[in-house]
């Protein structure tokens, strides 16, 4: 039996790095996953029990999309991984509104309306929990990160407030902040050995993390092992941020 055995969950950003290694990391510990990614992801997986999803966390409809299709493939909902998010790198002087709304639209308030949406399920299963994918840049920053590090901040804020108030229903919330890790997002830059091997040794294990290091944290998160843990941002950085 594995760790997640008879769990139904929602994995945002699953057709690629972090949420596709913890959708197929999910279902191989007994989890039934419903993979949710933008319409035109590949969201294509081998595992039986991963349904894919194509829809845009960020429009208006997309929390009832996304919890009633889970709720009616499963039966229920156990866990909701927010895990979908954008990136965008600029200064504060060139970050106009619209970049600006459009991280805080897609990182926090979508979050945000995908967990209350999944808040009565999530309560009524007994053991429900609820996961975000925010980032070291929550707690620190770098030049051009005003709107990304202000949403990843407020997921933080907005996870500990669930958490505060879920509690009293045994549900669980809790963040992930990961470092630098080789995903879909970052691909691109780490493609470049020097860039690669600058962010390797700036960490502690001198090696970037990969897809799997943030899901095995995700999985400990949404197993019974992480039963009595909540309102917590849990660095997975492999300890990038020690010197800061």
């Amino acid at each position: 039996m594995g760790r997640l055995a008879g769990r139904r969950a929602i994995v945002t950003g699953a057709a690629s790095g972090i949420g596709r290694a913890t959708a197929e990391l999910f279902a191989a510990e007994g989890a039934q996953v419903l993979a949710v990614d933008r319409p035109d992801a590949d969201l294509a997986f081998d595992h039986p029990a991963i349904a894919p999803l194509g829809q845009d966390i960020g429009e208006d409809a997309a929390p009832e999309t996304i919890v009633g299709k889970a709720v009616a493939e499963f039966g229920g909902l156990d866990i909701l991984y927010n895990n979908a998010g954008i990136s965008h790198g600029a200064p504060v002087a060139d970050t106009t509104d619209e970049a600006f709304d459009r991280l805080v639209a897609i990182n926090l308030r979508a979050g945000f309306r995908l967990s209350r949406a999944a808040t009565p399920h999530l309560a009524a299963s007994g053991h429900g929990r609820l996961i975000f994918t925010a980032s070291i840049m929550a707690r620190h920053t770098d030049n051009g990160l005003v709107a990304y590090s202000a949403s990843k901040a407020g997921v933080v804020g907005m996870m500990r407030t669930f958490a505060l108030e879920l509690g009293r229903h045994a549900v669980t919330s809790n963040a992930i902040l990961p470092g630098a890790i080789a995903t879909g997002m970052t691909a691109a830059s780490f493609q470049r050995e020097e860039v690669t091997a600058v962010w390797a040794k700036k960490a502690a294990l001198k090696r970037l993390g990969q897809p799997l290091d943030i899901a095995r944290a995700a999985l400990f998160l949404a197993s019974d092992d992480g039963g009595f843990v909540t309102g917590q941002a849990l660095g997975v950085d492999g300890g990038l941020m020690l010197r800061v």
